[in-house]
């Protein structure tokens, strides 16, 4: 009877999961499958007007390109070497450090100043973006379709600026002049955060009127690393005609662009903890693509970008102007949703709270607000947990009055085996009448494991998917709460001088998990069977080692839970006599 209980409660907990997904997936913004690539919302370019350059895959650009080479088929040279051979202009902020190219006028040297690659403080600034020419090129470039018998700035222009650094309150203006009469002026601004404002301006001298179509684009060459996770979205994304659209790395075909129109909106790509995003004017109508190429070497290369479905007129004598944003950095939750409220739609769907939204979204926000109380996502956590405690106790106090009393009718159940050995019916027949005769519930001990499904699921997810838990400490060994429980019982949690195996890293937050598992098994009613009682002692083992490779919060968040479950079980079973 205990087993088919526990079996139930694992069924109800995955039919919990699956009700939840389609009970509430409906209440999400709409998001449409994305068109097959190159076909349905396709719209053919005004004449005289062309798309934006396609991905690049040469390292070389003939004359008058604007498509930036990359290094695709030729040997890549070290970041810093690229860096240097360029005349650049200094971004200095907050938030980031990094330069713009002047020859191209690309954002294409990132790195995030208060992120690092690793818990020390000391180790390397997380690097976003990089130039062309390196293995991983990823940069952002904007400028103006190519039109018949005007010439424009590319990839190989050299801008001449204002000075040479950007940082915020200090916009930086670059300047370039075709030679024909038309002066072109870009001025690139920053917040204290991510967000770049590109202002481009184009004053015509000439006698009659120019037609110019203004685009961005974020080029990637190589396809990134993703973490592989089915709860996680990485690739190219974006808010455009009025849903959250995104299309893996694996779904994009080469030279098969996915096209979409929208009025305003935005697209990019996201990582697991950074994104790259261009927004264009919300009033504008655009023609957006995510888009691949294989270059000569098989290297993979994506870009997203955009056009503006109508050309800028630019009258003779006169000037013309347009801008757009550039977001480069990390999915923080609370600034993102300023970016919304500001008008950029969606803006925080970037972050992946997955299916669960209704309720990760929220259990993070608290967090957050415990985090700012108690200064420690880790007391946060444990904070969080009494206070879901709190909210079930008066459930789960009537399943472990329940559990109490079939605890005491341990010795009935053996004398009715005992008195219908060959007889399962009979046995079956005569302990639903005894549970009925005492008002005791089998299924009642299935509550508390069902109760805290959704709970931990949504726990998981935050611990995953949010820049905030990134190298979050906690106390003693603990110093990424996002990260597995760093030390092992192999080599006495470090004190001898050998690294563990990895399938051997059972860490001390795991064992006193498996411990507590095991403590509060001990209160609940044994099986009468010896075979079945030695399964379920296996259980605390097994799930120890499953969780030992499970985010440290999370196990902390189970182990602390099983503390206050026992505590209250052991509580309500004295008083009843069970314990």
């Amino acid at each position: 009877m205990e087993q088919r209980n526990l079996l139930l409660a694992i069924v109800l907990s995955v039919g919990i999961l699956i009700a939840f997904q389609f009970a509430f997936e409906r209440l999400r913004p709409p998001q449409p499958p994305p068109p097959p690539g190159g076909t349905s919302v396709t719209v053919p370019a005004t004449p005289g007007q062309s798309a934006p350059p396609a991905p690049a895959t040469s390292a070389t650009t003939g004359p008058g390109s604007n498509a930036p080479g990359t290094a695709s088929g030729q040997a890549t040279a070290p970041r810093e070497a690229v860096i240097a051979e360029r005349p650049r202009v200094k971004i200095n902020t907050p938030s980031l450090h990094g330069s713009i190219d002047l020859v191209g006028a690309r954002i294409d040297d990132l790195t995030l100043a208060r992120f690092h690659e690793t818990v020390n403080p000391k180790s390397p600034e997380v690097v976003l973006l990089q130039p062309p020419g390196t293995a991983d090129a990823y940069f952002a470039q904007f400028g103006w379709a190519e039109t018949p018998g005007v010439k424009l700035p590319g990839a190989d222009t050299k801008w001449t600026p204002s000075g040479d650094q950007l940082s915020p309150g200090h916009p930086v203006t670059l300047t370039w002049d075709n030679g024909e009469g038309l002066t072109f002026t870009r001025t690139i601004s920053v917040d204290k955060n991510y967000m770049f404002t590109v202002d481009d301006t184009v004053k015509n001298s000439g006698s009659t009127p120019v037609k110019l179509t203004p685009y961005g684009l974020i080029s990637r060459s190589g396809t990134p690393p993703v973490s592989g996770y089915y709860i996680l979205y990485e690739g190219p994304i974006g808010y455009l005609d009025g849903a959250v659209r995104d299309v893996k790395y694996a779904s994009l075909m080469p030279d098969k662009p996915t096209d979409f129109t929208s009025t305003g909106g935005w697209l990019g790509f996201t990582d697991k903890y950074w994104l790259s995003a261009l927004v264009p004017p919300q009033d504008q109508t655009i023609k957006a693509q995510f888009r691949k190429a294989v270059g000569p070497d098989k290297v993979d290369h994506y870009q997203v970008d955009y056009t503006a479905a109508d050309p800028l007129i630019v009258p003779a004598g006169g000037t013309a102007s347009t801008s757009t944003r550039f977001f480069a950095g990390a999915k923080e939750l609370n600034l993102l949703q300023s970016y919304t409220e500001s008008g950029i739609p969606l803006f925080d769907y970037s972050i992946d709270f997955g299916w669960f939204w209704f309720l990760t979204k929220p259990i993070f926000r608290i967090l957050l607000f415990l985090e700012g109380l108690l200064g420690n996502f880790g007391l946060a956590i444990l904070l969080f947990t009494f206070l879901v405690k709190l909210a079930f106790f008066p459930l789960a106090n009537k399943s472990y009055n329940a559990m109490s009393k079939m605890k005491l009718l341990q010795p009935e159940i053996q004398k009715l085996r005992e008195r219908f050995p060959d007889d399962k019916a009979r046995q079956q027949q005569e302990m639903m009448e005894l549970y009925k005769r005492v008002g005791a519930n089998p299924m009642a001990g299935c509550l508390p494991i069902v109760i805290q499904i959704p709970v931990f699921f949504s726990l998981y997810k935050v611990l995953f998917v949010t820049i905030e838990m990134r190298h979050a400490p906690f106390f003693g060994w603990i110093h990424d709460l996002s990260a597995p429980d760093p030390t092992s019982f192999v080599n006495l949690f470090g004190l001898l001088p050998f690294a563990a195996p990895a399938f051997l890293m059972i860490g001390a937050w795991p064992l006193i998990m498996g411990l507590t598992m095991f403590l509060q098994q001990k209160l609940n009613p044994q099986p009468v069977d010896p075979v079945q009682a030695r399964m379920f002692m296996l259980l605390p083992i097994v799930f120890t080692y499953m969780l030992a490779a499970f985010p440290a919060g999370l196990v902390i968040y189970w182990a602390w839970n099983n503390l206050l479950s026992i505590a209250q079980q052991w509580a309500i079973m004295r008083r009843a006599g069970a314990a």
